[in-house]
């Protein structure tokens, strides 16, 4: 069974549903790319997907450990090649981290290394630079 059905709406727009809840979203091409930008890119969706995965596996991994990491925040910068083929270059992902009790190095590691080896994080092509800080707060 498909997971996403996608309708080009025409004016470099699509219009996106994941069918197993119904929820929609919108794409626009980006302004530097003949579009405009009056929604997330495709290519921010790689950038926006590549940040939630790794705060979702890293809360995940803490609820197993009785840890919680609501309020935790992740910001993504996306950086785009200078020179043919279009294509993203680097993600720069600062991952701000708060949790409900002191962790010490071990659990600490634990989660870091999870960020790391997210799904989307590992589906990348090895091209794309991954810049990762992660804080502690």
């Amino acid at each position: 069974m498909p997971t996403v059905k996608t309708t080009y709406l025409g004016e470099l727009r699509t219009e996106s549903t994941h069918l197993q809840s119904g929820n929609q979203l919108i794409t626009d091409a980006p302004t530097d790319n003949m579009g405009k930008g009056e929604a997330f890119s495709p290519t921010d969706l790689v950038a926006t997907a590549t940040g939630t995965c790794m705060l979702t596996t890293m809360a995940i991994v803490a609820q197993r450990d009785g840890i919680e990491l609501a309020g935790s925040e992740v910001e993504v910068t996306k950086i785009m090649s200078q020179t043919p083929p279009r294509r993203i270059a680097r993600l720069e992902i600062n991952l701000k981290m708060k949790t409900n009790v002191a962790l010490d190095d071990a659990h600490i590691k634990k989660l870091e290394n999870t960020a790391h080896k997210c799904p989307v994080s590992l589906s990348l092509h090895p091209d794309v630079e991954q810049v990762i800080d992660i804080q502690w707060l």
